[in-house]
């Protein structure tokens, strides 16, 4: 007993080195990927600030309380609002947990008979995952104007065949994605995947530019088309929904979505 005693004690500390340079190694490889995602989603995001801002005046919109959102006492979501003239809100808002990053920016039509562009880009390591939606919140779909502007969103669509399809769970507001583009790739399809955030939004605003304003009444009647289907999230859930509605609680949540992140608040 004596002899293999203080071998044990000497092999002890050995093992917890060997694991504490292995959490160390992991620490540093997430820390590594996220300064470089993070480098990488701010390149993003500003080359699509560029692109909208050549087609309206973008002004900046006070979030108040909600400019940061904190959850679970260690994830930041920061968040920013714009009005883009003659067409809406627009809501940008980034958050880095470490192994993941992510933007989702989400244009809210109320000017223009547009459908509703949801957008969500995540950089996990060396993996990404690419939504954009395009959501009918339109009184007619019908309309000749309309299926001209989803024509044009349809050949958007069609340029990013070479990137990975994503199969997604089935969500109630599925029958209201006229156009949805749910792509995967590695960090070296980070320029391609630049190249679909920013064509996105430049395909959006030359359809909208090419729409005259809607009439007061069309306006009421969007609206009420978009607020329903903000307060169908908040009460029939979604993916990111869903998170918001645990940390922060279903009123809380409602008050975020009207207030800032679709804006309907704000044209009331």
């Amino acid at each position: 007993m004596s002899d293999t005693t203080p071998k044990k004690k000497r092999i002890l500390p050995k093992i917890l080195l060997v694991i504490l340079l292995i959490i160390c190694c992991l620490a540093g490889f997430i820390f590594f990927n996220a300064s470089k995602n993070m480098k990488q989603m701010k390149k993003t995001v500003d080359s699509g600030m560029e692109v909208i801002s050549s087609y309206a005046d973008v002004k900046p919109v006070d979030a108040g309380e909600y400019s940061q959102i904190k959850m679970k006492g260690i994830m930041k979501f920061n968040v920013s609002q714009y009005d883009v003239e003659n067409l809406g809100n627009l809501s940008v808002m980034t958050v880095n947990m470490g192994f993941m990053q992510m933007v989702s920016y989400v244009i809210t039509p109320f000017d223009k008979n547009m459908p509703l562009l949801s957008m969500d880009f995540m950089y996990i390591l060396g993996n990404r995952k690419a939504y954009a939606e395009f959501y009918d919140l339109v009184s007619d779909k019908d309309s000749e104007e309309y299926k001209a502007v989803l024509e044009k969103i349809k050949a958007f669509e069609n340029k990013y065949s070479d990137l990975a399809d994503l199969e997604t769970s089935p969500a109630w507001y599925d029958d209201l994605m006229t156009t949805a583009l749910h792509k995967s790739g590695k960090a070296s399809d980070d320029s391609r995947i630049d190249e679909m955030f920013s064509d996105a939004i430049r395909c959006y605003m030359e359809t909208a530019n090419s729409l005259e304003t809607m009439s007061d009444v069309e306006k009421t009647e969007k609206l009420e088309i978009t607020q329903k289907y903000c307060d169908g999230l908040v009460e029939k859930g979604g993916v990111s929904t869903d998170v918001f509605k645990k940390e922060l609680g279903e009123e809380t949540t409602k008050d975020f979505f009207n207030k800032v992140f679709f804006g309907t608040a704000a044209y009331k």
